[in-house]
């Protein structure tokens, strides 16, 4: 007898097969993007914007240069706990090229990775029943313990289109709770991993980080599916950050100058963030080198979006053109920060 592949229930709406088909249009052209001179550097930022997110959903306080630190080996101060979460999390995403998604085995050996040093059971499917609160209350009981196992096994066999299917196996890993902790992390993880198979460069476009930019809207999405019976609301939400974060990638370069306008959002965030930040800050902050940062810095300031305070060899800084800055800064740290 043929095995019967399991189909959890979702319902695909008109507005998802909209966005599937722009999905896929978009893809190519970010291909190609990401093999231009600045695709290492963005690389290099996405991974580590990856990590910060996914944990700061989870409670954990380490800002993206403490990421960075710890990836380069070097001292941070912070608690001991979410530095061997930022650790593992490092571990965990080397596997990256490593992993099959539709592998238990994989699945198992990340968990490991992840969780190592921080719960008595890494690897292994939880034995205990789980439920997840909202203070006192009680949202979700998830299914037996006993059950795990045939019910993942069954889930990574859903045949599905695979951005569909990294969507329902996102929420469907979430209601199962596999593990007794590190279930948010994995489920983003893997969710990550499955577009990687749609098409290589989801590796350096995190899930993560949208779903951290949204984080409200991404638990309303999960509970509203649980109560419909039915993840076409997550599947939905899902689609529409992945399509919003690929057309913030596929801005066109300033025409003018040729500074690819994503890496000018991402200068004026920082500056709007960390207000009398200095250049070697920033260059640093952005992995940007320090000759194209003075470009970029320069023609913002030609545009006067920001400008330079202080003696340039003695303390000076950058701040935001009150002016005119803020309110660029604002809406390009609203799309691109957390991207």
């Amino acid at each position: 007898m043929a095995h019967k592949h399991y189909a959890p229930p979702f319902t695909l709406s008109a507005r998802s097969v909209s966005m599937i088909a722009e999905i896929a249009a978009l893809s190519e052209r970010l291909a190609i993007r990401m093999e231009r001179q600045d695709a290492l550097r963005l690389r290099k930022i996405n991974r580590v914007k990856t990590i910060q997110a996914s944990l700061a959903i989870e409670g954990n306080r380490l800002t993206e240069n403490q990421v960075t630190a710890i990836m380069e080996g070097r001292k941070v101060v912070a608690p001991l706990r979410e530095i061997q979460e930022v650790k593992n999390a490092i571990a965990a995403y080397d596997l990256y090229s490593e992993l099959d998604p539709f592998s238990i085995k994989d699945l198992l050996r990340a968990h490991a990775a992840m969780m190592i040093a921080l719960v008595d059971d890494p690897g292994v499917f939880r034995v205990g029943g789980v439920g997840i609160t909202d203070g006192k209350d009680i949202i979700h009981t998830a299914p037996p313990a006993g059950r795990v196992p045939v019910l993942m096994e069954e889930l990574k066999n859903a045949p599905d289109h695979l951005l569909v299917r990294s969507c329902v196996f996102h929420y469907e890993f979430e209601f199962i709770h596999p593990f007794s902790d590190g279930n948010g992390r994995m489920g983003r993880m893997w969710q990550s991993l499955i577009l990687g198979k749609f098409h290589p460069f989801f590796r350096y476009l995190p899930v993560e980080t949208m779903i951290h930019r949204s984080q409200q809207d991404y638990y309303e999405a999960l509970n509203r599916s649980t109560q419909n019976a039915d993840c076409g609301v997550f599947v939905d939400f899902m689609l529409n950050e992945i399509l919003q974060t690929m057309k913030t990638h596929n801005a066109p370069p300033n025409e003018k100058n040729g500074v690819v306008s994503g890496v000018v959002n991402e200068i004026l965030a920082y500056i709007e963030a960390h207000p009398g930040c200095r250049a070697n800050e920033i260059e640093k902050a952005l992995s940007i080198p320090h000759r194209s940062a003075q470009r970029y810095l320069a023609d913002l300031k030609n545009n006067t979006k920001i400008e330079f305070r202080g003696a340039p060899k003695n303390g000076g800084y950058w701040r935001l053109d009150l002016a005119k800055g803020l309110k660029t800064a604002q809406q390009s740290n609203k799309k691109m920060l957390d991207l």
